[in-house]
């Protein structure tokens, strides 16, 4: 793996089953950004001693202060997969050797999950990292759920290992059932929130199948069972496949008569344990002692051998250079992405009817459906990047059909454009100045960008707010809006110290909108109003808009959160009222709407003809249509909480 020329990575970017678009998620300290430092460190992009603590996709200062990840980062890397693994490729196929990672690293504080539903949206497939430790967590849940519902893969990768060898001192059959309870829970999860059906295929974590790794990302080990089987393959003369299946489960290994059984019996130990856990164990016990030349000799007995350089380290750091040398995290991560998780050509035949809000037999949808690289233009914008250009905007997405050039004529629709008026609203027609692709902090230009890939697009950000689809096609619909799974409650007002700054803060405000997925930005009774997710949110962003986008001093108010009462259950009787002159009478009855209607409300999708409107309702929700023939909504009354 080598950090890509342009050569190599305009090559790549053509070749679709080659392709792979990945989110890292889950829940906050368990470790995605190490164990990206990983595949960065394979990728030459930093160096293998800064793995596990240089943070690389933490580009932002507050992400390097406060520890956590804030906004999501996409970089791309290029990995050439082994003969023998070629051939264990599913119905993807290959075009080759060389694969193309698109990686987005996501935070997995719940205040920032709008980057996370951002960074779904533009990918194929999500490796789910859990603390080995702590196990699944409730924003473990919550992007799992997002990512099933986006249709997008999941593999599992179990970080932390060495804690519960180190740190809770657990035995080795105490991890394995750490490790299958997190299995469990994961799968419990995938039960819960997977259709029925799903055409994804079979989407459980199961560790003998390959789609889950293990290891330590700060250490930069980690390994899955493929690895090992292939170890132990020519030992007991058996195929790898089958030794993997033993390797995992209750399955249990005498060393006495050499047989394998089903239920321990004595003096079997199962086989996990004694063929992974136990080696794994001694070789990180001798290693943490420094003992040099037992852990040299112990890794010669497998064929891996330890530097000049390696063996002049000390500490922690011999412990690391030892285990990467022999189970490195990017290689089990890299295969494990490689091949369990789909291709644009694959994903894009069920994910299409998902994204796409038109009919599914137009050229656009038939285009996506095939990853056409020759169709019309079919690209999703799902956020905005700032750029070095002071208040201008990389529009990062993912182009779903077609090819995006520089000196191409688009068409770019935002949210509220409907091809069927006749009036079109939030549709403009662009030239794209500059296309490139994004490497973490920096970016990199390109010629061009096919179908499958994400790209930013340099130029368009004047005319699009934050999201939007772009398309060549006259006729084309929009590709469906992100749904956030939090929403912006926790208000603020903010105000220039020196009213001589009062222009710069506007500006400020508007780049502030344009950046951030879920901020709202309002002018209430003249006052500036910034929402956000949660307190810490709101802390990023307004330190942002000082900083950077308004780049003056500014005085903000106490948070607080705005509470709504609504109709939770239908009122027990008619209310009567009557007019001033007593001759008109209004009757009213309140109940709670039926699910899904509130959403179609708001995205303004209810015809306003009042007989095709009531026929919609009568069909659809099982609405009284003579009951309901003056249908109504109540305005939440708002109740306001400091924080």
């Amino acid at each position: 793996m080598v950090y890509l020329s342009m050569e190599v990575l305009q090559e790549a970017m053509r070749r679709g089953r080659n392709i792979r678009n990945i989110a890292v998620i889950a829940h906050v300290d368990h470790g995605k950004t190490t164990l990206t430092d990983s595949l960065l460190a394979r990728a030459g992009v930093i160096s293998a001693t800064q793995a596990g603590t240089k943070r690389a996709t933490d580009t932002l200062k507050a992400e390097q202060e406060k520890g956590i990840t804030i906004k999501s980062t996409a970089i791309s890397l290029y990995y050439d997969l082994g003969t023998q693994d070629l051939k264990q490729l599913g119905p993807d196929g290959s075009e080759g050797s060389g694969f193309l990672i698109n990686l987005v690293d996501s935070p997995g504080h719940v205040d920032f999950s709008p980057e996370v539903t951002a960074a779904l949206r533009i990918v194929d497939g999500a490796m789910v990292v859990v603390d080995c430790v702590s196990g699944v967590s409730v924003q473990t849940e919550t992007v799992l759920r997002q990512a099933l519902c986006e249709r997008i893969k999941p593999v599992l990768m179990m970080n932390k290992l060495d804690r519960a060898i180190f740190e809770k001192g657990l035995s080795p059959e105490e991890i394995y059932c750490s490790l299958r309870s997190v299995v469990e829970n994961v799968n419990a999860l995938i039960g819960t929130y997977s259709e029925e059906d799903s055409p994804m295929g079979d989407i459980m974590m199961d560790p003998s199948k390959g789609n889950v790794a293990f290891g330590s990302g700060l250490h930069g080990w980690g390994f899955n069972l493929r690895q090992f089987a292939h170890l132990y393959a020519a030992k007991f003369s058996i195929k790898e496949d089958k030794l993997m299946n033993r390797l995992w489960g209750e399955n249990y290994y005498n060393p006495k008569t050499r047989q394998w059984t089903t239920e321990m019996t004595e003096g079997s130990v199962r086989g996990f344990n004694q063929f992974i856990l136990e080696p794994l164990i001694k070789i990180l016990k001798t290693a943490t002692d420094c003992e040099k030349v037992k852990t040299n000799e112990l890794l010669g007995k497998m064929g891996y051998h330890l530097t000049s350089n390696d063996l002049e380290l000390e500490g922690k750091e011999f412990m690391r250079a030892a285990m990467k040398t022999w189970l490195p995290a990017a290689d089990a991560m890299l295969e494990m992405i490689v091949m369990h998780l789909p291709s644009p050509v694959t994903a894009q035949t069920y994910r299409t009817e998902m994204l796409y809000e038109g009919p599914l037999d137009d050229e656009a949808a038939v285009a996506m459906k095939a990853c056409d690289p020759s169709g019309p233009l079919m690209m999703y914008i799902a956020k905005m990047v700032p750029s070095p250009e002071k208040g201008r905007f990389y529009a990062v997405g993912r182009v779903f059909s077609g090819t995006v050039h520089p000196g191409q004529k688009v068409r770019i629709m935002g949210p509220d454009y409907d091809p069927t008026m006749q009036k079109k609203r939030d549709l403009y027609i662009q030239t794209i100045p500059r296309t490139v692709i994004m490497m973490g902090g920096s970016v990199q230009g390109v010629d061009e960008a096919p179908c499958g890939n994400i790209v930013g697009l340099v130029g368009v950000d004047k005319v699009l707010q934050k999201t939007g689809t772009i398309s060549t096609f006259e006729h084309a619909h929009n590709l469906k809006v992100l749904k956030f799974s939090v929403s912006p409650v926790v208000r603020v007002a903010v105000d220039v110290v020196n009213p001589q700054d009062l222009a710069k803060l506007v500006e400020g405000l508007r780049r502030l909108n344009k950046a951030e997925p879920l901020v709202q930005v309002t002018n209430e009774a003249g006052q500036h109003i910034v929402a956000g997710a949660g307190e810490l949110h709101l802390e990023i962003i307004l330190q942002d808009l000082e900083e950077t986008y308004a780049g003056v001093p500014i005085k903000k108010s106490d948070p607080v959160v705005k509470y709504c009462e609504t109709v939770t259950r239908e009122s027990d009787r008619v209310c009567l009222a009557k007019s001033a002159n007593k001759l008109n009478r209004l009757y009213m009855v309140a109940s709670p709407l039926p699910e899904g209607l509130s959403e179609e409300l708001e995205r303004n999708e209810l015809s306003q003809d009042l007989k095709e409107r009531s026929r919609y309702l009568a069909d659809t929700y099982r609405f009284d249509i003579m009951r309901h023939a003056r249908f109504g909504v109540l305005v939440p009354t708002p109740v306001v909480q400091t924080c």
